[in-house]
């Protein structure tokens, strides 16, 4: 009887599991989903059928004021009674069902639809929160408290679109082609920890954050023991839900730059910390002490999206791949090379993101506006009394293209 070959190196492909990619142009013209579509679909294999998805900015530009809410809905009741809560805390401009194409891999998908809205004025001038902390409340409270419903994404500008399928599959369903964007990002999801369904694929959205994500994060139940405590409820019990929530609190809430807000994440060691100068050793040493249940351990490469542009963070030893290239005004990044040339062939300046290093890709005129600021991170809004305190002041470099 004739023996089965050992498998030898290249005969079987194991992925490493998930894959993302970005498009930008930051002169802030739009482009259609075509170049990110092109770019998720070349790394099918890094991905399972269980989770795909993009995120848009620019696409609603004439309702760029308003929050464009993208909810999943289960059931005619669950829609019904989100509808209800929303028209009592927001004035809502428009309300449709969002565009779809049927595709035979794409089963059973939710209800989903789209609204175009302000917080009602009185209520939030009675809550006393500012306009973002009403709407992250509200959004947080939909997720929570009513069965069947599931905000998707609730910025303005900008939107999710994502579910259970290949990313390409996904694309075809909501026909991303049809919107256009100044900045792309995309995710093929192979599960590791939680199902494959419609409210768990990436992007994970909040305000006007999107995360894309491939790795683990093995320091989940620290982080998320830590962001619950202003507030925030991890009931998607996801690794990406809870780097999505620290950006928003380090950032939005705390006051800090999104460049120190992943340095926060990726923060030295302390073997690093003892070979520093005094400065930078009493600098490092105050992040590590106020913020160390934000430390994040595990192999993992994240591409956060904002109003601001994009920003590409690798653990601080790089065990997932993330590469970049630049062509004029476009960058582009993705998990392996070839997605980035196949949208791009004469890509320019392509080389692999540094581990711990956030890369940031900001829009022109967001870049120059930086330019005139102050370089100390101050708060946006007023914090909370617990949310308050002292760092030494120290300005901290990241990768800019």
């Amino acid at each position: 009887m004739a023996v089965k070959p050992i498998p030898r190196e290249g005969d079987v492909r194991i992925p490493s599991g998930c894959a993302i990619s970005a498009v930008m142009d930051k002169s802030g013209k739009r482009h259609d989903g075509s170049d990110i579509l092109k770019s998720i679909a070349l790394m099918h294999d890094r991905g399972n059928g269980l989770g795909g998805g993009f995120a848009a900015y620019g696409i609603y530009p004439e309702y760029k004021e308003l929050y464009a809410f993208h909810i999943m809905y289960e059931t005619h009741e669950s829609r019904i009674q989100t509808e209800a809560y929303i028209d009592k805390y927001f004035m809502i401009e428009k309300q449709e069902r969002i565009p779809t194409e049927s595709v035979a891999s794409i089963k059973n998908p939710p209800d989903i639809w789209r609204y175009f809205a302000a917080p009602h004025p009185m209520r939030l001038n009675m809550s006393g929160l500012d306009e973002s902390e009403y709407t992250m409340r509200h959004v947080v409270h939909i997720n929570s408290c009513i069965d069947g419903a599931f905000v998707a994404s609730s910025g303005k500008n900008m939107g999710a679109f994502k579910g259970v399928g290949y990313p390409e599959d996904i694309g075809e369903f909501y026909r991303i082609t049809d919107y256009s964007g100044w900045a792309w990002t995309a995710h093929g999801r192979f599960p590791t920890n939680t199902p494959g369904w419609w409210g768990g694929a990436h992007p994970f959205t909040l305000l006007n954050w999107s995360v894309v994500h491939n790795g683990e994060i093995s320091s989940y139940d620290a982080n998320r023991r830590y962001v619950e405590q202003f507030g925030y409820l991890c009931d998607l019990q996801t690794d990406t839900e809870v780097i999505t929530y620290l950006f928003d609190l380090l950032s939005r809430r705390h006051g800090l730059s999104q460049e120190m807000a992943a340095h926060i994440m990726t923060a030295a060691s302390w073997e690093e910390i003892d070979k520093m100068s005094p400065e930078d050793a009493e600098f490092e040493t105050a992040l590590r002490i106020t913020y160390a249940s934000a430390l994040v351990n595990g192999p993992f490469s994240v591409i956060l999206g904002s109003e601001e542009g994009l920003l590409a963070l690798n653990d601080r030893l790089k065990l997932r791949a993330l590469m970049v290239g630049e062509k004029g005004s476009m960058v582009y990044m993705a998990s392996e090379q070839a997605a980035i040339e196949v949208v791009c062939p004469d890509a320019q300046n392509v080389r692999s993101i540094e581990g711990g290093v956030p890369f940031v890709v900001q829009l022109d005129e967001v870049a120059q506006r930086k330019m005139n600021e102050s370089a100390e991170n101050i708060a946006k809004e007023t914090p909370l009394a617990h949310e308050t305190g002292v760092l030494p002041p120290r300005r901290r470099e990241a990768t800019h293209a």
